[in-house]
């Protein structure tokens, strides 16, 4: 985990010092923040790789984080909630977050789920790989190493997640995934949003793409697969 940089964000300091701990434990590079006008701070100066966000704060809580973050500094998003209310956490992923989890929980559960949130694979093979690698599909393109994608020269603001599911189906175009593959190859576990969350960003990102919303296409009853075809 050396070098990956987690940013713990909860306005109620026993949880961030309580989740700070367990991830240093962990070996990871861990930062605090108290409010959400401070997590936004840290964004930019800290760059973390993944952001541990509590939901309820004052004057600037999660959601509004979340709003306020530019794609190119946005981390993966972890979001924690006392609420156990699927209208906040469809909220939370259609406002970008990644994950999500519901307070109390469990710390092995979150290291897990930031674990997978972080993996990136090995940074120098993954430098070696990606440095060079454009994938392209119809009038997509997607710069691995610089996370740059664009469409007839205009780049798109993605999400993490967003970004990790478009390269996956334009690696394969025209290979049908199923929401359980996808989330499975995406999300690197069993999600607790269920297949859903794939629909979530599936929607998401073909909102991005504008009239070329058709380069993803919905398999009736199957799941979805890429095309050059939009």
């Amino acid at each position: 985990m050396l070098g990956i940089k987690i940013l713990v964000v909860d306005d109620e300091s026993s949880i961030r010092e309580a989740v700070a701990y367990a991830l240093r434990r962990e070996g990871y590079e861990v930062e605090l923040a108290a409010d959400g006008q401070e997590a936004l701070d840290k964004v930019e100066t800290f760059c973390p790789a993944v952001m541990v966000l509590d939901v309820m704060m004052p004057n600037v809580g999660g959601f509004d984080v979340c709003r306020k973050l530019d794609g190119r500094q946005r981390p993966a998003i972890l979001l924690l909630t006392v609420k156990d209310d699927i209208v906040d956490k469809v909220l939370g992923l259609e406002l970008g977050a990644d994950d999500y989890m519901t307070k109390p929980f469990d710390m092995r559960e979150l290291l897990a789920r930031v674990k997978a949130l972080s993996r990136r694979g090995n940074p120098i093979q993954q430098l070696q790989q990606e440095q060079q690698e454009v994938l392209r599909l119809g009038e997509l393109t997607a710069e691995l190493f610089s996370r740059a994608v664009s469409i007839e020269g205009k780049l798109l603001d993605l999400t993490p997640k967003e970004f990790e599911l478009l390269v996956l189906l334009m690696r394969n175009p025209e290979r049908v995934y199923s929401r359980e593959l996808l989330l499975e190859n995406v999300w690197d576990m069993d999600f607790v949003g269920g297949t859903r969350t794939v629909d979530i960003h599936i929607q998401r990102l073909r909102k991005k793409l504008g009239s070329h919303y058709g380069i993803i296409q919905t398999v009736y009853g199957v799941g979805y697969k890429g095309t050059g075809s939009s």
